[in-house]
């Protein structure tokens, strides 16, 4: 990114992330590009003008917290300063997906979670390892990401599902979507918008074939896996991950640390 002399507000933003306040990573690109930042960028400094940040809202695993999420989320506040060089929102979240079933540390029991009766498209869950106890794994994990991690205002962001199969997920795809249904379910209910973020590769792996009348189809998708800005654009004309996406963001790998390149 270009060289510049930081506000004081820059300043204590990378002082907050606990680095030296100075930028990092490779000049900016004439391209307006983005960064998602998360748990593994704690500590370190970051870089400043950039067209719009992504953070990470999870430690690694869908059921715990980034430990500097409001400190970099300070920090996307502070030195974010082009909201309108690219259709993206200035500031976005992402969060882990998974669908461990009965092996994971809490698995639902019913269609009740935190004094709600979810209207569950799947039926009844009863503490089962199937679709209707899958979708309410995803919308409990959906409401605690919004609710108990500390995010401002969570219906104004845009929420991206990260969808990767170093997590834990079922052999049953049919399962694991209806997982990722019901976070979108329950993003979408409180008025947010929700995207998916992944590879062709891994999304089949996970998820398979989308119906069209899935909460998924539709979804913007945001694929990983390029090395380079010009790998990153030609990946715009990948198919989205669902029936009827759009590939809004892809991102590639530069200097350690990820950008993203928003497709038009």
């Amino acid at each position: 990114m270009l060289k510049m002399v930081l506000s004081v507000a820059t300043t204590f933003a990378l002082m907050v992330l606990g680095g030296a306040p100075a930028t990092a990573g490779p000049p900016r690109p004439s391209d307006p590009v983005g960064i998602d930042v998360s748990w593994p960028q704690c500590g370190k400094t970051l870089p400043s003008g950039l067209a719009f940040a992504i953070v990470g809202v999870n430690n690694g695993l869908a059921n715990t917290t980034n430990p500097c999420l409001q400190a970099q989320l300070d920090w996307a506040e502070l030195t974010i300063k082009y909201p309108q060089a690219t259709s993206q929102p200035r500031v976005a979240l992402y969060v882990n997906t998974a669908n461990p079933g009965l092996a994971g540390s809490w698995w639902p029991s019913s269609n009740f979670y935190s004094g709600t009766v979810v209207d569950n498209p799947y039926g009844k869950c009863e503490g089962k390892n199937d679709k209707a106890c899958a979708y309410m794994y995803g919308y409990a994990k959906a409401y605690d990401d919004a609710v108990l991690r500390g995010v401002d205002n969570p219906e104004d962001h845009f929420w991206w599902l990260d969808v990767e199969t170093e997590n834990s997920w079922q052999p049953d795809k049919e399962a694991n979507r209806a997982d990722l249904e019901g976070m979108t379910d329950y993003f979408e209910s409180i008025g947010a918008d929700v995207g998916i973020y992944s590879t062709g590769y891994q999304w089949g792996q996970i998820a398979g074939t989308v119906p069209s009348s899935s909460s998924l189809a539709g979804l913007p998708s945001w694929l990983a896996g390029a090395r380079t800005l010009n790998g990153a654009k030609s990946n715009c004309a990948l198919p989205g991950l669902t029936p009827g996406s759009r590939v809004a963001l892809t991102q590639y790998v530069s200097s350690g640390l990820d950008y993203n390149f928003a497709c038009k």
